[in-house]
């Protein structure tokens, strides 16, 4: 091959890549009471402007992030667990970050009960932060489902479903929409008959802590294989599940599948909740279809304040630079036993160079 032809080649491959849509998804984005303590400020204020710092360069660069926010925004007093309650200033950081979608289906959802379901959603209206998974009532669902996003030119649907609500009950006519599988194929055809491109179905399901998806974990991420889901993204166990590139015979192309991505941020104090994955995908055209291609991950920790007037930090792995010195043991014990224990099990989804 000569040098033009290699030259064409290059050009053409940055110009594909230059076209690829990247996704970003986090896990957990938890507020317990320390965490409230700490953004705490003199005039009312809460401040997280340094807890998202180090990795706010990862979600810039996607083109659309996606986090669950595991707190409701119910107004004050604020409280954490087990019944949470933050500010809206996290919101108002988690979109400073570079997030575009919350979502606000899970076990915690109904933690200040209907009332604090719709301020929630008012307050994620006011900051012009996008949100699926709950609604004021079945008529806002109605008008918000199907949630499709065009991102470079490519229709992408995100629907969110959560296993329950702590046995809270779903009162005051407000929607929470739960995992039910007649619910979910309604969607997914209603999705696709408004024109939708790429399927990405986040769930908020497992078992907490546990390190493996459990059977019902696995059954239900092979019916949605059979649906024709692209993505599917879950939440909730607090620790990180492995991930899997899986090729679907059936739509012949290729489904991400992440059981768990940890906690985002938060003051879990077992080894294994201390951090959390952040997976980026690529979404690429084959011929007319947009298509799943590529996908890996990236570990970070949560560094725990050690004084007053010190927040809490997000670090990446390979930034041990950015460590305290009396934070590098749990790091290190985060790390090493995720990679052995969880993402060495991982299936053609690779950590990030």
């Amino acid at each position: 091959m000569n040098l033009i032809s290699v030259l064409l080649l290059s050009l053409v491959s940055l110009l594909q890549a230059a076209g690829d849509v990247e996704l970003t998804f986090v896990g957990d984005a938890m507020q317990h009471m320390p965490q409230l303590s700490a953004a705490a400020q003199g005039d009312g204020t809460y401040n997280y402007d340094r807890c998202f710092t180090h990795i706010v360069e990862d979600i810039a660069v996607a083109d659309f992030a996606v986090a669950n926010l595991e707190c409701p925004l119910g107004g004050a007093p604020y409280s954490g667990y087990p019944a949470f309650s933050a500010p809206d200033d996290y919101a108002a950081a988690l979109k400073t970050a570079g997030f575009d979608l919350l979502l606000t289906t899970n076990n915690h959802c109904m933690d200040r009960g209907a009332a604090g379901l719709r301020r929630t959603h008012a307050a994620l209206d006011r900051l012009g932060i996008p949100h699926v998974g709950t609604y004021d009532n079945p008529e806002a669902r109605g008008k918000a489902l199907p949630f499709i996003k065009t991102i470079k030119g490519v229709r992408f649907a995100f629907l969110a479903y959560t296993y329950g609500t702590n046995g809270i009950p779903v009162t005051g006519g407000v929607v929470v929409d739960h995992l039910d599988r007649t619910l979910i194929a309604a969607d997914l055809e209603a999705a696709r008959r408004a024109g939708a491109q790429v399927l990405c179905v986040c769930l908020h399901w497992g078992e907490e802590y546990r390190l493996q998806p459990t059977q019902g974990q696995r059954d239900l991420a092979d019916w949605l294989v059979e649906q024709g889901v692209d993505l599917i993204i879950g939440s909730h166990p607090h620790v990180v599940e492995p991930m899997e590139m899986r090729h679907s015979e059936a739509y012949d192309k290729d489904v991400l599948l992440v059981y768990s991505l940890g906690n985002f941020i938060s003051n879990q104090k077992d080894v294994d909740s201390r951090g959390g994955a952040m997976v980026k995908v690529n979404v690429r055209m084959r011929g007319d279809k947009p298509m799943v291609h590529d996908a890996r991950y990236k570990l970070f920790f949560v560094q725990k304040p050690s004084y007053r007037g010190e927040n809490y930090v997000l670090i990446p792995e390979g930034r041990e630079d950015l460590l305290r010195a009396d934070s590098r043991g749990e790091y290190s014990r985060f790390m090493k036993r995720t990679h052995e224990l969880v993402t060495i099990r991982n299936v053609n989804v690779p950590c990030e160079e």
